[in-house]
């Protein structure tokens, strides 16, 4: 993404359209467009020739922006698991380990950022029915390494707003969900981490469409990322005005839940009701 949105900068500076851009490299305006939402694979060829044809003659900035085609070509931690992942899955988690921020709206269960590993087993379970148990295994182990992000030295800020609802649904028995609120209880105290809870009591609220992530990267060349993920694809959407529809109805969440300390007593009060 980041290397699309350098060569998407480049091409608009001088007025070149994406056809002619397509053309000298042999290929489609739309092939152009999805290298620059860094949807697909970068050819050192293609990048050489668009930044001959973007008038880039300097040969550090020529290396410095092919290095990073070669970069982006790496396949990720999180390709080994791909036989048992849902196709448009992968790319979210490159997103989201390459994010600073990430937020969250979250209604049907607890966010796998922050789920214990028998909760995680208990959700992976339903949710692929039929499954082996190797490979559901392997879903966890997944979802435990994208944890791991968040407990780095270079951990993202995660600011996320649980509904009510994916507390008291049931996943596992009640030892799992023992763990899990605790676990919430526990994992809120960090200092890269502000969770709230949206309570029943407060009614209807700006998080009615479901839940949703967006994503905002270090990169200033880089926009925010909504992902909303369905039943058999995901969106990206990151087009400003999509993105900024998202962000209000996020800010509401924030504004009309109880703040991280009050949460937090809301948790507890699960917790000892459970």
């Amino acid at each position: 993404m980041l290397l699309g949105s350098q060569l998407r900068r480049l091409r608009e500076a001088r007025g070149i359209t994406r056809e002619a851009a397509g053309y000298s490299i042999r290929a489609s305006e739309s092939k152009i467009s999805r290298m620059e939402l860094g949807r697909v694979s970068f050819k050192t060829r293609d990048v050489e020739d668009l930044l001959t044809l973007y008038g880039i003659t300097d040969e550090a900035e020529r290396e410095s922006l092919l290095s990073l085609a070669r970069e982006a070509n790496v396949a990720g931690w999180w390709h080994s698991y791909t036989d048992v992942l849902p196709s448009w899955f992968p790319t979210y988690v490159g997103l989201e380990g390459a994010a600073s921020l990430i937020r969250v709206y979250e209604v049907q269960f607890v966010h796998g950022l922050l789920q214990t590993e028998e909760y995680a087993r208990e959700v992976v379970r339903r949710g692929m029915k039929g499954a082996s148990a190797a490979d559901i295994e392997r879903r966890v182990a997944l979802r435990l390494e994208r944890q791991r992000h968040l407990l780095s030295d270079n951990a993202p800020e995660l600011h996320i707003v649980l509904d009510e609802a994916a507390l008291r649904r049931p996943y596992g028995d009640r030892d799992v969900m023992r763990g899990q609120l605790q676990h919430l209880i526990d994992i809120s105290g960090r200092p890269n981490v502000r969770l709230q809870v949206m309570p029943f009591s407060f009614g209807g609220h700006s998080g009615e469409s479901g839940a949703f992530t967006i994503l905002s990267f270090p990169e200033s060349d880089l926009s925010d990322v909504v992902y909303l993920e369905q039943l058999t694809s995901a969106l990206y959407l990151d087009k400003r005005e999509d993105v900024a529809q998202y962000e209000q109805a996020l800010k509401e969440l924030q504004q009309d839940s109880p703040g991280p300390d009050e949460s937090r007593d809301l948790l507890r009060g699960l917790l000892q009701l459970s």
